[in-house]
């Protein structure tokens, strides 16, 4: 009998390893082989074994990894189910467990990749205390609650239903993030407290004649150091060695091994030396005849390393803090109007079309258009760019942004989550929990890193005893516990994701939505970059410049009716300025027949009983229309100065064209010359004429350009380049851009254009000019550089801590380290990587 079940939880070969042993394992399995890409298991049995034993298995083995049907196996058993076969079926379980969780907490380090928690808690991989995600869910609306009876909570304004009071604006509970940071510093202070007096007392050995053994032995001070120990230990710091026994348990070895280890060993050989003192030889004792102690070394490394996890918690709340200030920037009031009338509501009231006043000085609650009024509007914090734009009548506004001095009337058009604050805010916490390439080999060398350094700390052991002065059991165990200590595969694994989190964060307050981390590492090996023309280099805001006929029977009335009647239907950037043009001519705009949009050319359909096809020629050629020589040059004059010619056939005969102009964006020949200054060749790609693209290419000092390109000519661009061996990214903001954006390997759109382009592409510009490109390089210049340096900081100090730990200066120098010492600074590497992650956000990228 053969079953094919869904695994979760698995990240890599390892994971897949340990799951194919625990179920081959549970009685009745013949044969069980997991497969880690298509995440599943097929298990072979005896006779059915329902999948709670499998569920409880892996369970048992400490592992956080899921079982459950997959879509075959739902379909095999609702089949057997219905031809009431095999009542063995019956007992397969009907909950499935989540593969994600429902929650926003996650590993800071992404042992487990994008998997998320419902609770706060520790990564079961490495320990680490789970992360918050920030999110709107939290602002989106305020409620009220009453000062004297708090179990009344409201939604709105108003009085105590019980007392009469006035209702307040009810507090929102402290992050989870706070909640931890407060909860380890609480536990810090207990254990400084009671490390404190047991450190003292221990150094107190040094002083000669030391006062303390006039008031008792010093046996008893050591059973005052080990009374002292034990809230230390089994509250204050407990959890470090409830993270090593589950590390150990599931084999996943991380920094919490060691400590555990390290402190355990310390702890328990003090308690048994304190019971057995005649168990150990001279060398172990004092001039007392009891047994050196190491209850200060315990407590002290545990406190430090608790004081390391206090600092990390409170750095880690400013690496996601462009997320937060991004969160302040939604209001959770807005002011609808309906009727005529006023009503102040709760954002998440706000419906697709109502009408909202916007007055000075307020943030935009949602994404719309202005209906009535005018204004200037404050887009930095979405763009990066601080001039206000002014806005108008049918004019798009964004949430979050801020409204000048002027009141208006808008229309609310995306809502909620569709709201680009929303996505952008989505987009950062996706990309900052996103695993960059480079980040495979922290994750090997983690993998080998915990075994590797136990074996030093053992080889560390022996050499001592077999070879060290006397008291060599002393110097052999102190020295193998600093080894322990002072290594921090914690600062390796943080190394890359500390350094991503703040550079997507960075990003987006630039108007920069990087959509993942590799798109990140990409970003700095690019050295070809193809950019569209229309929307991309030029300002995407096309207006028609004239109306022309080929032909004496149609008027200019008449030819401006018919192009804006076949537009009407399409989304393209030219067409909306032919059917804005008409609208301003006041002609009347005809319903359209059989539309249809040939990409890379132009558009047809009927319109007044007369098929029509407005294009390049290219569009004139598909229609069976002929473009005369004469037409053909009277067309050539507007191209060469820069201008798009769209012919018009009725019936399959030339009959006029229009002339629409797009002006270049003030930033495009900038930002051109400053990306060939990094050794970028920037190649410029369209749809446009020859002519027409030539113009542009000029006036921006572009040397490489192709015209003419459709949709697949730009893909097979794209594919040459990189079979030439060229990183290629490309930028484009329409539909026909879509396929060579996702063939590029970093896909820039443009935040103007098309959510399909958006969706194509690796990198958004929120405002969408190639300033922003220019951005994202030096961007991800600066977080790669940053990551090399987290990465070169965590293997040197790994490189030399270890050794220095084991005493290999002791032989040159007489320098050893005290475990201690160790222990401050395991605690302070971690915090020194999120610290040089955290200078990012002072980074100037453009």
């Amino acid at each position: 009998m053969l079953h094919t079940y869904k695994i979760s939880g698995m990240t890599c070969n390892g994971c897949r390893s340990h799951v194919e042993k625990t179920l081959s394992e549970v009685e009745g399995v013949q044969k069980a082989s997991v497969d880690l890409e298509k995440a599943e298991a097929t298990i072979e049995m005896e006779s059915h074994i329902p999948i709670e034993k499998f569920q409880e298995a892996l369970k048992n083995d400490g592992g956080n990894y899921s079982i459950h049907k997959s879509e075959a196996e739902k379909h095999r058993h609702e089949h057997q189910k219905k031809s009431k076969i095999a009542d063995a079926d019956k007992l397969l379980i009907s909950s499935v467990p989540k593969e994600k969780g429902t929650g926003s907490f996650y590993c800071p380090m992404h042992c487990e990749g994008d998997k998320t928690y419902d609770k706060p808690g520790d990564c079961p991989v490495c320990g680490m205390d789970l992360v918050e995600e920030q999110s709107l869910k939290a602002t989106s609306s305020e409620q009220w609650t009453c000062p004297m009876h708090p179990e009344v909570v409201k939604d709105e304004p108003g009085s105590c239903p019980i007392c009469g009071m006035d209702l307040v604006p009810l507090q929102p509970d402290i992050s989870a993030e706070e909640k931890t940071y407060k909860k380890l510093l609480k536990k810090f202070w207990i254990a400084l407290a009671f490390t404190l007096p047991i450190f003292l007392m221990a150094m107190s050995e040094m002083i000669p004649n030391n006062p303390l053994y006039d008031l008792m032995e010093q046996k008893y001070w050591n059973w005052a150091q080990f009374a002292l120990s034990i809230p230390v230990v089994f509250y204050a710091t407990w959890m470090f060695f409830e993270r090593a026994y589950r590390s150990i348990k599931t084999w996943n070895l991380n920094m919490f091994t060691l400590i555990g280890i390290g402190a355990g060993v310390a702890w328990l050989f003090s308690i048994f030396g304190m019971l057995f003192p005649d168990f150990f030889p001279e060398q172990f004792k004092t001039d007392s005849g009891a047994v050196h102690v190491y209850f200060e070394a315990a407590t002290v490394i545990l406190t430090l390393v608790l004081m390391g996890q206090v600092l990390e918690a409170r750095a880690h709340s400013k690496t996601n803090s462009a997320v937060k200030e991004l969160l302040k920037l939604s209001p959770n009031k807005a002011i609808r109007v309906v009727d005529g009338k006023e009503e102040e509501v709760a954002i998440d009231k706000i419906v697709k079309g109502d009408i909202l006043r916007v007055k000075p000085g307020d943030k935009i609650p949602v994404d719309g258009v202005i209906t009535e009024g005018e204004t200037t509007v404050d887009e930095s914090m979405i763009s990066g760019e601080p001039i206000p734009v002014e806005k108008g009548e049918n004019d798009k506004i964004t949430s979050g942004t801020i409204n000048g001095n002027q009141s208006f009337l808008m229309k609310a058009e995306k809502v909620g989550s569709e709201t680009l604050l929303s996505q952008i805010i989505k987009m950062v916490n996706d990309a900052s929990r996103s695993r960059a390439p480079i980040q495979k080999l922290a994750d090997t060398i983690s993998g080998y890193f915990v075994p590797v350094v136990v074996a030093i700390s053992a080889i560390t052991f022996a050499v001592w005893a077999i070879w060290g002065p006397e008291p060599a059991y002393v110097y052999a165990l102190v020295n193998a516990i600093a080894v322990m200590i002072i290594a921090c595969p914690c600062a390796l694994g943080l190394a890359t994701p500390m350094s991503i989190m703040v550079g997507v964060g960075k990003g987006a307050q630039n108007g920069v939505l990087i959509k993942n981390a590799e798109a990140l590492e990409k970003m700095d090996k690019v050295d070809t970059l193809i950019v569209d023309k229309t929307g991309t280099i030029t300002e995407g805001k096309p207006t028609v410049e004239k109306i022309g006929a080929f032909v004496t029977r149609f008027r200019e009335s008449e030819l401006i009716h018919l192009i804006a009647s076949l537009n009407n239907s399409s989304e393209h950037p030219l067409a909306e300025a032919t059917v804005k043009y008409g609208k301003e001519k006041e002609v009347e705009i005809s319903k359209t027949e059989k539309f249809n949009s040939v990409s890379g050319k132009g558009v047809e359909g009927i319109v007044d009983g007369k098929k029509l096809a407005l294009g390049n020629a290219k569009m004139m050629a598909y229609a069976q229309a002929k473009i005369s020589p004469e037409m053909e040059s009277e067309a050539s004059a507007f191209q060469k100065q820069g201008k798009t010619v769209s012919y018009l056939s009725v019936d399959g005969e030339v009959s006029g064209y229009v002339v629409i102009g797009d002006k270049i964006k003030a930033t495009s020949a900038k930002a051109i010359k400053e990306l060939q200054e990094k050794g970028i060749a920037v190649i410029m790609l369209t749809g446009d004429n020859h002519d027409t693209a030539q113009a542009v290419a000029k006036e921006l000092n572009l040397t490489e350009f192709k015209a003419g390109m459709l949709p697949e000519n730009k893909l097979e661009e794209v594919k040459k380049l990189q079979e030439a061996g060229k990183v290629v990214a490309m930028a484009g903001d329409g539909i026909n851009d879509a396929p060579a954006l996702a063939q590029s390997d970093v896909g820039i759109a443009m935040g103007t254009g098309t959510d399909v382009a958006i969706e194509s592409a690796m990198i958004t510009l929120v405002k969408g000019d190639l300033h922003g490109i220019v951005k994202a390089r030096n961007l991800s210049d600066a977080v790669m550089k940053n990551i090399k340096e987290n990465l070169f900081f965590a293997l040197v100090y790994n490189s030399l801590g270890v050794p220095i730990a084991a005493g290999v200066l002791f032989p040159f120098f007489g320098i050893l380290l005290s475990p201690m010492i160790a222990a401050l600074a395991m605690s302070f590497s971690s915090v020194s990587v999120i610290a040089n992650a955290l200078r990012l956000r002072g980074k100037k990228i453009g």
